[in-house]
Formats: C-alpha cells, structure tokens, sequence
C-alpha cells in the first residue's frame, strides 16, 4: 500500500489552476507575526478532500491565536523542478517568513537522478535563504524496489541537505498512516478525512518548535 500511495503522486496531474486555488484558500493574514509556506505535492493538498479537511487547514485552525499564518502552495504531481520554477513568485506574492520544502517522492518514483532532485532542494534553499526566509525540509520515502543505492542515496538526500544549510529535516508525515487501510481513501492511494488530523497533530509540535522555539 505504501508503494501504491508514493506511485499515485506521479500519476495525478500537475496544473497551475490548483497551485492558485491552493494559495487564495489559505488563510494568509498578513498581521500575523510568522508566514509559513508550504511548498509541497499532493499529501499536502487535500487531494480528493475539501481543502478544510485537508491537514494544512486543521493545523492552521490549530494554530489560531499562536500568530501563525499558512500559504499552502502544495499541488498535486509537483517535482522538486516544478517546485523550484514556481517558489520565486509565490515568495515575492506572500512573502513568507518560513519555508517547508514537501518535494521530492515524485523525482523519486519517476527514477530522475538523485543529484538533480538535490541540486533542485539546494536551490530553493539558497533561494530562501538569500531572501531571509527560514527553511525546513520534509523527509520524503520511496519503496525499496527501486534499487538498494538508489533508495540510499535518495533517503540521505535530505539529511545531507539538512546538515549542509543547517536546516531541519522534519520526519515523513505519513509513518502512522500509509499502512492503515482504515485511513486510505477508497482508491487505497491517498489518506482519507480520517487521516488528516492525524497528520496534523504529527506535524504541529515539529513545526512549533522549529518556528516558535526561538521567540
């Protein structure tokens, strides 16, 4: 299932349209003090759910009051190319003060060169970086089959990143979920409604602490 769930993210369509709806459905307030972009595929897009299930909502209503706004500029089907080409505009339309980088399964699974994903995640760090943006990355898996040195090499991507511009590297947010069929949709691809606050509540200590640990 887990394999099945990381294949279905090559096979949905990438399109500007949803990256749009994505950024105006966010509740992006400019009074709050932190600005989070989440720069991501389809797990962070609500895929098939209504954008309010979805667990980037839930942990923006979790976070009411904390002064935390989210842009959730996540679209299906995306690669850390497409990622790359789109993140200058979204960063000069909300201008975000934290950056997390979800991008990475679909080169994987569509067998591109590790050195080319990575060079695309140094990028946009740099990118950030340069504009005084805080980034962590999301740890992302691919299935073992795709060869034992591919895979390494994929996995330690990363954390080699991570050392390198010394940025957090958020464990995958679907450990608990993807082999639980109670949690899938019906097409046993995508986390179900169920799921989504399961997500959220993995993700809203790590994030906390890396954007509020500091103030």
């Amino acid at each position: 299932m887990f394999k099945r769930l990381l294949l279905i993210l090559m096979l949905i369509p990438l399109t500007v349209a949803a990256d749009q709806s994505n950024a105006q459905s966010a509740q992006d307030n400019s009074n709050s003090g932190y600005k989070l972009l989440i720069l991501g595929d389809s797990l962070s897009a609500a895929y098939n759910l209504k954008q309010e299930q979805g667990w980037v909502s839930l942990l923006q209503n979790a976070w009411q009051g904390q002064g935390i706004a989210i842009v959730d500029g996540a679209i299906s089907g995306e690669t850390t190319e497409g990622g790359l080409a789109r993140l200058p505009r979204i960063i000069k339309q909300h201008q975000p003060t934290h950056l997390l980088i979800e991008l990475g399964a679909n080169d994987g699974l569509r067998g591109h060169p590790i050195n080319s994903m990575k060079k695309n995640l140094e990028t946009m760090i740099q990118l950030a970086q340069q504009d005084g943006i805080v980034v962590a990355l999301q740890e992302m898996h691919i299935p073992p089959n795709y060869g034992r040195r591919y895979t390494n090499m994929f996995n330690s991507a990363f954390h080699e990143l991570g050392e390198q511009y010394n940025v957090p590297v958020v464990p995958f947010f679907l450990q608990d979920v993807a082999l639980d069929k109670s949690l899938m949709q019906k097409d046993g691809l995508h986390p179900n409604a169920k799921a989504q606050p399961i997500i959220a509540r993995f993700m809203q200590p790590k994030l906390e602490t890396w954007i509020l640990g500091a103030r």
